[in-house]
């Protein structure tokens, strides 16, 4: 990827800025200067073909605000003849740092009160800039990464696929930093498996209500991308198929940003807690297709926010498996990454009851706990349609010990997505007959077509292995420390 080592030499200038001290901060402070970048490439990408059109096109971003005006100056070379930083008349040091603090960011916030409607460009790039901050302190380190990110173009589908790529891993690095809440980021091909087997389809509607970075709305819109049709097919995809909500708000922005680096000019993407919605006042116009999620878990919200549920609980991906069988549409289907615990756990048997009565739970990926780096949990993926009670559900058991350096990939995945066409039985995967459930409602993973497989390794193949996991074990603290550096 030619753009990868520009990617790297910027993280190393923000470890060495006063401002920014966490993996968290590198993302954020380099987001908003890719988006800048990126935005005044595709404002001129769309003048460009305006003009091409016999029309005019009438840019967001004007005078001394845009980025080759503030950021990058242009001048020609006198050696080479091609454009270059005039060094000169660019801002630097404190200047630079006044004017982002003082004037940029202001003016840009501004366009929430400026933009016609809510659903525009214009309106979340307000957005953004009112809920973010600048933590560069060093107008001279802020100069380096702007010259760095000057380098990168957006104009072509390559350079825009390959800046997306980079921009994930970078959003994977950040989930993978350390716990938040009980998330964690959900690997690609995780998401893109969920997708296939839920198919959504042009023209329903797409919802994640704990969306993180945005994850499962960009692989959907890619997804469904490649089976647009018509310019009604494009629109729709544009303003009336994703939906998410995020309750914080670094990975709000992120999620906004995320998606319209992907291709999505205006995310339908609000910062708040769905949680605190009542599950009473929810209308059938509030109701949506498709559900992908990944909801955190733990027991932090307030008192008053329990009193939303039917069935009361303190563990929040309760209180989300409740609010996704409530917001599914009949004939709805959803995708939902959950904690093994829940098909078993007494505490979620209620909720249970509710998902095999109101849904049909037809399908349960079973997943190693090395899926999600650095978690150590076991999950699962519960796949169901709204509408009908559940009569059998097929399991699928991905049986491989994944780490950080061989993590989940689109092929281990390609049995159970072959399999769950048919719900064939073979040794990872096997039917449950509801009927035969007691009053517990146990759900948990039992295989009963699993062939136990004798350790057949000589001790130097042990050892050995034993080997290679402390070095990674090694080598997590070492980016831990120097992290903490």
């Amino acid at each position: 990827m030619k753009y990868e080592n520009t990617f790297k030499a910027i993280d190393q200038i923000l470890w060495k800025e006063q401002g920014c001290g966490s993996e968290l901060d590198y993302l954020e402070q380099k987001s908003w200067m890719l988006f800048l970048k990126y935005l005044d490439d595709l404002e001129t990408e769309r003048e460009e073909e305006a003009e091409l059109e016999g029309k005019t096109y009438k840019r967001l971003v004007t005078g001394d605000y845009r980025w080759s005006q503030w950021a990058a100056p242009k001048k020609k070379d006198a050696e080479t003849g091609k454009m270059v930083i005039d060094m000169v008349n660019a801002m630097s040091g404190d200047d630079l740092v006044q004017f982002v603090d003082q004037k940029l960011f202001p003016f840009l916030k501004n366009f929430q009160n400026t933009a016609a409607t809510t659903d525009t460009l214009e309106y979340k790039i307000g957005e953004i800039f009112g809920e973010l901050h600048n933590k560069i302190r060093s107008g001279f380190n802020m100069r380096e990464v702007i010259n760095l990110i000057d380098e990168l173009h957006f104009q072509s589908a390559d350079d825009k696929h390959e800046m997306t790529v980079l921009y994930e891993s970078n959003i994977q690095r950040m989930g993978n930093a350390g716990r938040n809440g009980g998330e964690y980021y959900t690997p690609r091909p995780l998401i893109r498996s969920i997708i296939k087997v839920v198919d959504p389809k042009i023209g329903e509607t797409v919802y994640d209500p704990a969306c993180g970075s945005a994850g499962f709305l960009c692989e959907a819109f890619l997804y469904m991308k490649d089976k647009i049709k018509s310019v009604k097919d494009h629109d729709t995809l544009q303003k009336n198929t994703f939906y998410g909500k995020e309750k914080k708000g670094l990975p709000y922005i992120i999620a906004t940003m995320n998606m319209i680096f992907h291709g999505v000019s205006a995310p339908n993407i609000s910062h708040g807690n769905t949680l605190a919605i009542n599950l009473a006042t929810i209308q059938e116009s509030d109701r949506k297709n498709v559900i992908l999620a990944n909801p955190p878990f733990g027991g932090n919200e307030r008192g008053e926010v329990l009193q939303n549920f039917e069935i009361k609980t303190s563990e929040t991906a309760y209180m989300f498996m409740q609010h996704f069988i409530k917001m599914l549409k009949a004939g709805g289907r959803a995708g939902i990454v959950i904690k093994n615990t829940f098909l078993s756990n007494g505490d979620a048997k209620e909720i249970r009851k509710m998902l095999l009565e109101n849904c049909n739970l037809h399908t349960v990926l079973d997943l190693p706990s090395g899926v999600f780096t650095g978690a150590g949990v076991k999950t699962v993926v519960l796949f169901f349609t709204k509408g009908e009670p559940t009569e059998k559900i097929w399991y699928y058991q991905v049986d491989k010990h994944f780490t950080k350096t061989q993590p989940l990939s689109e092929a281990d995945m390609g049995e159970f997505l072959t399999l769950q066409k048919t719900k064939a039985e073979s040794e990872h995967s096997w039917t449950l007959d509801v009927n035969t459930l007691d009053d517990a409602c146990d759900l948990s993973v039992k295989n009963p077509n699993k062939v136990e497989v004798v350790d057949e390794r000589t001790p130097q193949e042990i050892a050995e292995s034993i080997y290679a996991l402390n070095s990674e074990n090694q080598d997590l603290i070492n980016e831990i420390m120097e992290m903490l550096k």
